[in-house]
């Protein structure tokens, strides 16, 4: 990628009120996915049971989807889990309140042997309760929000106050995105994607900071250019670390969500998602958030006390 190492001169800046309106469209498309789909919370937050057995050979998913059907559990997800052999079985909360766990699982399990040659094995039973999965969903929210505060203080002190706010309003952005997809396709929103989450937060957070860093560094020595010209200057500076790192996080993730299995596939969706979104808003909102506040090299300059090369004197 030889074109990466050559000096580019975009006019990025010149273009953030387009950039504005796309942000915009896209949070709004992504609220009224979220308030007319909701996400596709599982088990982890909504309670049920997990059930994971093991077959002499590989089944047809149709087949065992077709099995625990008629067996009265249509809702049932069933995935892969690691080699072919094995499955896992997850069933949401059953009006049935008088059967309990064991029962559960010998009904799942005798839908499971129908037409198999051999035996199926039970691996695992889990159970998740809708007060754990309500204690789960209200810590996944507050453990966002408390990384969003940690940034906000963390960039104040490293940098200036209309950094953190630049710095939080990009990583809203992303999140808002993409949990905003997520709520559009409907992937499983479990601990895994909450991780997920997390993770976008911090990846994206990392390409602020490289941006912010240059930004800072190029204020005293672009002493006649203006603050616009500062910014476009330093994010062509730093687009090819942007993209090389964001080119090479992408081609992983890729291959997690294609050779990775059901069981990843939620994660490395969610990462994909914000990836893209974050690379994107570190440019465009968080930069454009410093120039709307009216950031200016005099924001960074430290106030020298009067009287302080008196002080220095011997």
């Amino acid at each position: 990628m030889r074109f990466l190492d050559k000096k580019t001169n975009f006019d990025f800046m010149g273009k953030r009120k387009i950039a504005f309106v796309v942000s915009a469209i896209l949070i709004v498309l992504s609220i009224t996915a979220l308030v007319t789909r909701d996400l596709n919370f599982g088990l982890d937050f909504t309670g049920g049971t997990l059930i994971e057995v093991s077959y002499p050979a590989a089944p047809q998913i149709s087949d065992v989807r077709s099995n625990l059907s008629d067996a009265g559990m249509n809702d049932a997800v069933v995935q892969t889990f690691g080699a072919a052999t094995e499955i896992v079985v997850r069933i949401p909360p059953r009006d049935d309140e008088n059967e309990s766990d064991a029962e559960l699982s010998t009904i799942v399990l005798a839908a499971l042997q129908q037409g198999v040659e051999g035996e199926v094995a039970m691996r695992r039973v889990e159970f998740v309760g809708p007060q754990v999965g309500d204690e789960l969903t209200e810590q996944g929210i507050l453990a966002v929000v408390y990384a969003l505060i940690g940034i906000f203080l963390y960039v104040m002190i490293r940098f200036q106050w209309r950094f953190s706010v630049g710095a939080v309003a990009a990583l809203v952005h992303d999140i808002i995105i993409t949990m905003g997809v997520l709520a559009a396709v409907q992937v499983e929103f479990d601990l895994t994607v909450v991780a997920a989450l997390l993770a976008v937060i911090g990846y994206s957070l990392n390409d602020t900071i490289v941006l912010f860093d240059r930004i800072r560094e190029n204020f005293p020595k672009l002493r006649k250019a203006n603050s616009l010209e500062v910014v476009n200057i330093s994010v062509n500076q730093t687009l090819s670390r942007t993209l090389m790192t964001s080119i090479t996080t992408l081609l992983v993730l890729a291959a997690l969500f294609i050779f990775g299995g059901e069981i990843i596939n939620a994660f490395a969706f969610t990462l994909i998602v914000g990836v893209m979104v974050g690379t994107y808003s570190s440019i465009y909102v968080a930069s454009t958030t410093l120039l709307e506040l009216g950031v200016s090299k005099f924001d960074l300059l430290a106030v020298e006390k009067e009287g302080a090369a008196l002080d220095d004197m011997p």
